[in-house]
């Protein structure tokens, strides 16, 4: 099996790409991404998609993220974390835990969030960073994302340690910003782990190192092991052949509309993934995966 998902603990340092360089290396298969990039200073759980999983990347990386946030107090840089140096320096020996803890609830549930200048959001097909690397500013467009819990975990100040659970597309770094805004002494991203990404958590995910071309077979995962959020739509032999050649197939019971599914063969393989058409009962493929 070639065709898969490798769920890895991703060291501090690299960049998602370069674990995908190594991935590859080491597996010899050619055909592999990710989904849900961490940045070069975060580390933790990162989906690399193998194969025909390529295809699924924007699915994968379409699920909730939970994150361990180390935040530095009374300090802001222009890219929001330790990427670049410290811009300016408020007073923060004030604060209490208290004072924190009371400042998190105007971050939970839905809010508006803008994109920080270090980032890959593209401006007039121009990724923003590198306009930021030659000190150039520019308004951003607020982006809406969920924050569906966020505690402190450990306040030994000036540092803080927040737990995040989030949507996909949340910037913790701009979250420590705009905390650190609230708070009136500014913040910065220091430290970032991601410990989920949907069904999946660190403790079940490899370290790089440990990875080898002996091993690897052993922890590839089905591909629709990542797509638990979606309804699973049992076919059998009549409704694959429907489904293969991008017809519809009716669904058995209501299904909440727009709602996404991923079709299986009768022998449990991932053959397409759906969506629901209300008007029609049915389900409509919207990806097909190619079968031998």
């Amino acid at each position: 099996m070639r065709d898969g998902l490798l769920v890895i603990d991703k060291p501090r340092g690299m960049s998602s790409h370069d674990v995908v360089n190594r991935v590859r290396r080491t597996t010899h298969v050619t055909r592999a991404g990710h989904a849900g990039t961490l940045d070069p200073l975060a580390s933790g759980v990162l989906m690399l998609c193998l194969g025909q999983a390529t295809r699924l990347a924007e699915y994968l990386g379409a699920s909730d993220k939970t994150y361990l946030a180390e935040l530095r107090l009374g300090q802001q840089t222009p890219s929001y974390d330790c990427e670049t140096p410290v811009s300016e320096e408020r007073p923060w020996q004030h604060l209490t835990l208290e004072d924190l803890e009371s400042a998190l609830p105007r971050f939970i549930g839905e809010i508006a969030q803008v994109p920080p200048m270090y980032s890959a959001v593209k401006l007039r097909g121009k990724p923003l960073y590198k306009m930021a690397r030659r000190g150039i500013s520019v308004a951003r467009e607020a982006r809406q994302v969920t924050i569906y819990a966020l505690e402190v975990v450990r306040w030994e100040p000036p540092l803080a340690s927040l737990r995040v659970h989030c949507s996909s597309g949340t910037y913790i770094r701009s979250l420590a910003h705009d905390l650190g805004q609230a708070l009136g002494c500014g913040a910065y991203m220091a430290g970032l782990v991601r410990e989920s990404a949907g069904a999946f958590t660190l403790a079940e995910a490899i370290a790089l190192d440990a990875l080898s071309a002996d091993n690897w077979q052993t922890h590839l995962l089905p591909m629709q092991t990542g797509l638990s959020y979606m309804r699973a739509v049992q076919l059998d032999e009549a409704g694959m052949a429907e489904v293969r050649h991008g017809r519809r197939v009716s669904a058995e019971d209501v299904v909440n509309e727009d709602q996404l599914g991923y079709a299986l063969a009768p022998d449990g393989d991932l053959v397409a993934i759906l969506r629901y058409v209300p008007e029609a009962a049915s389900w409509q493929p919207i990806k097909v995966l190619a079968h031998d």
